[in-house]
């Protein structure tokens, strides 16, 4: 097993796909994070920098590095399929479910490079602003420390659920159009409509392990909109991902994944 997930992280490293990805989710991250940044304080927006609200604000930008693990999760076990090169590599592992194990593997550990890059990111541009206009950091460095860790735990375990998602659909572009539909159109609208499913949606369970309120990730007038749910814990929210991920492994290798090659 260990073999087959060193082989599956040297595609990943030789594929110009992963990095055209992780540039797409540095950008969208660094844009996205300067505009809330110059924005915190001012009328319509979250309060400033100097508070947690404004600052949380300016972190919630590394979400988009949230989705694109999901999508670089999607393209591992796809990509095999649309390259057609599927079938060279259970020539190699007749095993299937080893494959699929290894890619789930390689995937969280290319995602958790998503959720890294991204903090990193949204976290530099928040402390630059703060520093800029000499306010004084509004969250603890433990917070920090922890938004951290939870932003690298999202994205690994929503690329894993991207790798289950892409071997049990096989198609690179229904995978990848399933993803953004899911995070930026079927959670805002589930979410704004009803509370209490808000927080077992996969992606905003993502977000709130990064620190992220309830409600701030979401897309168009569900984004900051008022809700009554509570989000989920630390814990639950990481078991919940996992389990979505577990889930979808466990069907696909139940079904497409020990279907011929065409």
């Amino acid at each position: 097993m260990t073999r087959l997930i060193r082989v599956e992280l040297l595609k990943l490293r030789t594929t110009r796909l992963s990095y055209g990805l992780l540039a797409t989710a540095a950008g969208l991250t660094a844009l996205f994070s300067v505009i809330e940044a110059a924005r915190a304080g001012s009328a319509n927006a979250v309060g400033p920098l100097s508070t947690v609200p404004g600052l949380n604000a300016v972190i919630s930008g590394a979400v988009f590095a949230l989705i694109l693990a999901a999508v670089f999760g999607v393209t591992i076990s796809s990509g095999e399929f649309r390259h057609c090169t599927a079938t060279l590599t259970y020539l190699a592992t007749p095993r299937r479910g080893r494959v699929l194990a290894a890619k789930t593997a390689a995937g969280a550990c290319g995602g958790a490079v998503f959720g890294l890059v991204g903090y990193a990111i949204a976290l530099g541009v928040g402390l630059s602003f703060v520093a800029a206009r000499g306010y004084h950091v509004a969250l603890g460095d433990a917070t920090l420390a922890r938004y951290g860790a939870g932003h690298v735990l999202a994205a690994a375990l929503l690329a894993a659920v991207g790798v289950a998602l892409g071997s049990l659909i096989r198609s690179q572009l229904a995978g990848v159009i399933i993803v953004f539909v899911e995070t930026i159109v079927i959670e805002s609208i589930v979410g704004g409509l009803f509370h209490g499913l808000q927080p077992y949606l996969p992606y905003t369970a993502a977000t709130t392990l990064g620190g992220t309120p309830l409600g701030r990730a979401a897309f168009g007038p569900a984004n900051g909109a008022s809700t009554t749910a509570a989000p989920l814990s630390f814990l639950a929210a990481t078991a919940l991902l996992a389990g979505l991920a577990a889930a979808l492994s466990a069907v696909a290798a139940r079904t497409t994944v020990p279907r011929d090659v065409s």
